[in-house]
């Protein structure tokens, strides 16, 4: 196998590259079938004690190479599985989820965020053995914290049990990072990394692919190609 730190020839695209490595796999596996076992490699004492090689016997069938570990860096994706201690508390997770419904809540057409896990989401993300995800945790935990003493200054109450029309004062004054005040800057870029895993948690999801409208993924009985009118307007015929 290439060393991952040797870059590709240049003229290999990503397709092309794949290939060599699946035909690699290939031969190699079939070196494995080819090469004597080490009892074949033994050698006798034959007839006037010269060294002679042992009779090969039968090759034993290759056992078929483990599959994913399901350790972080190499998961088992068909049979997934918790990997790391998630961090956040049941009290910051009820925060989150109201703040996540803020961002995205429940409509006419789709469900809202907490409803399909996106606060199990960014548990899990934030809870990540790397150092980025510590780094994400910290500003997490302290912006979770930050809406609940901001939610006691302004209303005398946690940031749960305000009115959607108090929530949007607070979300209002740091929904965009750029525009922030001084006194906001730090949570607004809190919300501002909420938003992001919020949305990507949500639209990864099959309500949310739906809210998309997204097509997708599905399989077709044929395929008639482009209609008529549409190469025709793009000029193909």
């Amino acid at each position: 196998m290439r060393d991952e730190q040797t870059p590709p020839p240049a003229s290999m695209d990503r397709r092309d590259a794949l290939k060599v490595m699946a035909a690699a796999a290939a031969t190699a596996s079939l070196a494995d079938g080819l090469l004597p076992s080490v009892a074949d490699a033994q050698q006798v004492v034959g007839p006037g004690g010269k060294a002679a090689p042992r009779p090969r016997t039968a090759a034993a069938p290759v056992p078929p190479k483990s599959g994913p570990r399901g350790t972080i860096t190499d998961p088992d994706l068909l049979n997934a599985k918790a990997t790391w201690p998630r961090l956040l508390t049941a009290t910051e997770l009820v925060t989150l989820a109201a703040l996540c419904d803020m961002i995205i809540p429940a409509d006419d057409t789709s469900p809202s965020a907490s409803a399909v896990g996106v606060p199990a989401y960014i548990n899990e993300y934030v809870s990540a053995p790397y150092d980025w995800a510590e780094r994400a945790l910290v500003r997490v935990r302290g912006g979770l914290t930050w809406l609940d003493v901001e939610s006691g200054k302004r209303f005398t109450k946690r940031f749960i049990a305000l009115t959607v029309a108090e929530k949007t004062q607070i979300c209002d004054d740091i929904c965009y990072s750029a525009k922030a005040k001084p006194e906001f800057v730090a949570a607004a870029r809190f919300f501002d990394q909420i938003r992001d895993l919020t949305a990507s948690g949500f639209y990864t999801t099959d309500a949310g692919m739906k809210d998309l409208q997204y097509i997708g993924n599905v399989p077709l009985a044929k395929w008639d190609g482009p209609p008529a009118a549409v190469l025709k307007h793009l000029g193909l015929v």
